[in-house]
């Protein structure tokens, strides 16, 4: 099965980008399309279990990066350039040991190699919550979720999850039940002693805690040529808070 994705631009240099979890390729819209009108063919993908892609029990990180090598194949991309955003940060280290030889540029959004904790509990209790439910109404979900989530942007990038079934009620397009199952993979620490050893650019959100500054030096045991730039005024979700800084370094360092 092929991964669902979005293709912004008829031609140019193949840009991939992987949301993080629970999200989808259309966070990316905006930016996507500002990066295809700098030349790149944009490839917005939903990874499995999210999105419009396939639905799987099985979830972890070597599958997600299989499924990327899969989708390159398909559409006959040789060399790409790959963002990816937490979850699908984690996707994309792993797909530069598995598959350097395919990579042009990388760039690593606010995520690191090393273990996370699992933090998800409210997030998958309120969609959990929402998932029990026959729904009618957008207001009815939010209603719901502010019980589990109350800062209102996360809120909405999760209810983003949400779409109109045939039968007029509102169903989630995420594999919940698979999430859950493995949500432990999610926080999983970047496998084996394997090194990538071409430039690579990490970006991190100057209030957000994913990548610390004790974090560095084993960014630099995967990644040697690994710089580390900071997007002021963001946190985790720095492309959607800063998306002009983060548009100007991630495309310095894609252009050079």
């Amino acid at each position: 099965m092929i991964l669902h994705s979005n293709i912004i631009g008829e031609t140019g240099k193949p840009l991939l980008i992987l949301h993080g979890f629970l999200g989808m390729s259309d966070n990316w819209k905006t930016l996507g399309k500002k990066f295809a009108r700098e030349g790149y063919q944009v490839h917005l993908i939903d990874q499995r279990n999210h999105g419009r892609s396939f639905h799987s029990d099985e979830f972890n990180y070597e599958l997600l990066s299989d499924d990327l090598k899969h989708y390159c194949k398909h559409h006959k991309l040789a060399s790409i350039s790959l963002i990816g955003h937490s979850m699908g940060g984690k996707t994309a280290m792993v797909f530069a040991m598995d598959h350097k030889e395919m990579l042009e540029k990388l760039v690593i959004v606010d995520i690191g190699p090393k273990f996370y904790p699992t933090h998800h509990e409210q997030i998958l209790a309120g969609l959990s919550a929402l998932d029990a439910e026959m729904l009618a109404s957008r207001s009815d979900a939010e209603d719901i979720m502010k019980k589990y989530v109350p800062e209102a942007g996360t809120r909405q990038f999760l209810l983003k999850n949400l779409y109109w079934k045939v039968d007029k009620t509102l169903g989630l397009r995420i594999n919940l039940k698979a999430l859950i199952n493995n949500v432990e993979e999610i926080g999983e620490a970047l496998p084996g002693n394997n090194t990538y050893e071409k430039a690579t650019l990490f970006l991190k959100g100057d209030k957000s805690e994913y990548i610390q500054i004790g974090d560095e030096k084993l960014i630099h045991q995967y990644f040697p040529k690994a710089t580390i730039e900071e997007v002021s005024n963001s946190g985790h979700w720095l492309h959607a808070e800063n998306p002009t800084q983060f548009l100007k370094k991630a495309l310095s360092f894609l252009n050079s």
